[in-house]
């Protein structure tokens, strides 16, 4: 399969909070050490991929968050 040229660069997701959490994933982009150093010498393929586990890693901490009353329930209630 030919390769799609990219005509723009995959932007930093830096978000300038520079703090780790307790897993060691950066408070404001979610990547993790490894990640934010080498993000200069990446490929675009793997700027994607590290884009894709980030957005996992948000939605996680979002599900994380949630309490049993803010989850929908499966039925709706008839009351």
């Amino acid at each position: 399969m030919a390769q799609q040229l990219e005509l723009f660069s995959i932007p930093n997701p830096c978000r300038h909070i520079c703090q780790t959490d307790d897993r060691g994933f950066c408070r404001g982009c979610l990547r993790s050490r490894e990640e934010r150093f080498r993000w200069m010498q990446m490929e675009d393929s793997e700027k994607r991929e590290v884009l894709r586990l980030c957005r996992q890693r948000y939605l996680r901490q979002l599900r994380a968050k949630k309490t049993p009353e803010q989850i929908p329930p499966d039925q709706p209630s008839l009351f």
